[in-house]
């Protein structure tokens, strides 16, 4: 799974239609999700951390689970069917049950803005409906990484496999039971 973040929001040039933009953590990545105008409007207001006047849905759902004593642990975008997203809350009660509730994805970007929780995406969904940010930087990497495998022989890049295994098996040793090692995501 790749943990998203919210890039914005735009309008697709044709249609007019709002577009909620997911960004990887690389910053070369975004999803778009065509959402409705009102979706976008809860989008952004979650965006801008200010609370209305008057709780719109997605603040009232955030009060909603405190008062229910639950948490939403994480959003999770799973799927793609017939050209819609689909989504999951991942939610915790304070019996330590878990819950897990089906949501459009962008109510679920809303209600994880409000709450300050994580977003992520299945990478299959990632690489099935990402576009790339920056073309030009991808081919130069692209590129790069040619030029190190022009210049490098099966054994050299055996050896250095092998180092880089061997560094993350101990970074992995070293790093607490309790938190991933320092290069997860």
């Amino acid at each position: 799974m790749v943990e998203m973040r919210v890039a914005g929001i735009a309008l697709d040039a044709a249609s007019r239609s709002p577009i909620v933009l997911l960004r990887d953590p690389s910053g070369r990545r975004q999803v778009p999700i065509w959402i409705d105008q009102a979706q976008a409007q809860n989008i952004m207001a979650g965006l801008k951390g200010q609370p209305p006047a008057r709780p719109l849905s997605h603040d009232l759902m955030a009060e909603l689970l405190v008062a229910g004593g639950l948490e939403l642990q994480r959003v999770i975008i799973h799927t793609i069917e017939d050209s819609t997203f689909r989504a999951v809350l991942k939610l915790s009660g304070t019996d330590g049950e878990s819950h897990e509730l089906d949501a459009r994805p962008s109510d679920a970007i809303a209600l994880a803005l409000r709450t300050g929780s994580s977003i992520w995406m299945l990478e299959e969904v990632v690489a099935d409906a990402s576009i790339p940010v920056d073309a030009e930087a991808d081919a130069e990497d692209a590129a790069d990484f040619r030029r190190f495998l022009d210049g490098i022989s099966p054994a050299e890049l055996v050896r250095h496999i092998n180092q880089a295994q061997s560094e993350l098996e101990d970074n992995n040793e070293e790093a607490p039971d309790d938190e991933p090692p320092s290069s997860a995501v």
